[in-house]
């Protein structure tokens, strides 16, 4: 298999964690390259369920080998959670994930300052972070204050980290937040970083070299396009690179080696937090959608706001990655809706765009223009090929390549790995 990149292409939660899934198979190496457990990847195995934040996907097939890039910032007491619960479940990693040392780290202090700022806010201006400390992380990060996996080895490492503790006490103080206790917070952090420290390598050097060696890779992304930092509904975004070209600074390595990008995309549309969102429904037909599609989240449990399938926020995606093809989720869900919409425009202050504005207010003031289409009121999740679909549901999914300029090349129907056909011809 080429060496791709798999993007979330809408405001996340597409299904990315089925689709590395499913790709693993064909590569030889998985590379987590940006966010931070405020990401959660869900994949079914069997009768298994497994939920991943921070180890990439590629950990649940034997033989793969899994990378946590320098673009990622690694909570270790989250890190090591999700590592104990999976050696508890006869998966190891021994040899075969490794944790780079450029990485950021994400401590308590972090997680309070996250809360502390977002209670802060005025009510109209809350992001709706998850509160997993990633932004404030992301801040020591561009401020040149915060610590490196890495760190970890150096002598003077508890010299620094009490230090920032106690800066950020300062903080939360002037925040009117509780502060902490730094001994405690000193102890946990460094009972967790133990547990890491056999998986630290330069990951830059490691994955170089795989790709010299003629290994594929498949980099691995979290979020989706529209909670880019610089391409997303900012400020109402994450505080990392979400595109395709975040795999390049988020991994390490250089443009000339990416063959491919892969845009994960559902057959209509999610979005978890505040900002704008302009296909999203608040009557029944958007309860449905939830409801059916079981749209609540993996990492925060919040009900997802849903909607149709916005054509504006696709092609969009499409023209920032580069996206050869979409990985298409979801379709079952609109199996009992007799009419399905598709946005393929949006009208803004009286005139017509095709584009998303960079304005979170022009867009929040957006009215999509639809399309109808006719449903196909059958159950597609038994399917196992183009052929197999309803001739309605062919022709939505025709008009939804049209659209976006993009070919469908993977089209899931359930959540299982097996519900998952590949579309390797035009149908």
């Amino acid at each position: 298999m080429p060496n791709t990149v798999l993007i979330g292409s809408q405001w996340g939660d597409e299904g990315k964690g089925k689709i590395i899934d499913v790709l693993t198979r064909r590569v030889d190496w998985v590379v987590r390259y940006q966010g931070g457990n405020n990401a959660g990847h869900t994949v079914e195995v069997g009768d298994e369920k497994y939920v991943l934040h921070l180890i990439p996907s590629g950990m649940l097939h034997e033989g793969r080998k899994c990378v946590i890039g320098n673009g990622v910032v690694i909570d270790p007491s989250a890190l090591k959670q999700e590592l104990d619960e999976l050696i508890a479940r006869g998966i190891r990693p021994d040899d075969r994930l490794f944790i780079s040392d450029r990485a950021h780290l994400v401590f308590p202090y972090h997680r309070a300052l996250d809360g502390a700022g977002e209670k802060n806010r005025a009510e109209g201006g809350k992001i709706g972070t998850t509160g997993r400390g990633i932004g404030p992380a992301y801040v020591d990060k561009a401020s040149r204050s915060g610590l490196r996996m890495g760190d970890l080895f150096e002598a003077d490492f508890e010299d620094r980290l009490r230090a920032r503790i106690r800066e950020s006490n300062t903080l939360l103080s002037a925040l009117g937040a509780e502060t902490l206790n730094e001994d405690e917070v000193v102890q946990s952090s460094l009972a967790a970083a133990e547990t890491l420290k056999p998986y630290v390598a330069d990951t830059v050097v490691l994955v170089n070299e795989a790709i010299g060696r003629g290994e594929s890779v498949l980099f691995e992304g979290a979020q989706g396009t529209m909670l880019d930092i610089d391409f997303g509904t900012y400020p109402f975004v994450t505080s990392s690179s979400a595109t395709a070209g975040g795999a390049c600074t988020g991994a390490g390595v250089p443009p000339n080696c990416i063959d491919q990008v892969v845009g994960v995309i559902k057959a209509y549309t999610t979005r978890v937090g505040e900002g704008p969102f302009p296909t999203e429904l608040h009557d029944a037909d958007g309860q449905k959608l939830r409801d059916i599609g079981h749209e609540y989240g993996a990492t925060t449990g919040r009900p997802r706001r849903c909607g149709w399938f916005d054509g504006v926020v696709a092609r969009y995606a499409a023209m920032l990655s580069g996206i050869n093809s979409w990985a298409m989720m979801k379709l079952d869900v609109l199996d009992a809706f007799e009419t399905v919409r598709i946005a393929t425009a949006y009208e803004l202050d009286g005139r017509r765009i095709e584009t998303v504005p960079a304005s979170a207010s022009a867009l929040a003031r957006c009215k999509p223009i639809y399309e109808e289409w006719p449903g196909w009121m059958q159950s597609t999740a038994q399917a196992k090929s183009w052929e197999d679909l309803p001739e309605k549901a062919q022709r939505y999914l025709r008009r939804l390549e049209e659209l976006t300029g993009a070919r469908i090349g993977l089209l899931s129907v359930g959540p299982k790995r097996a519900s998952t056909i590949l579309m390797e011809s035009d149908g």
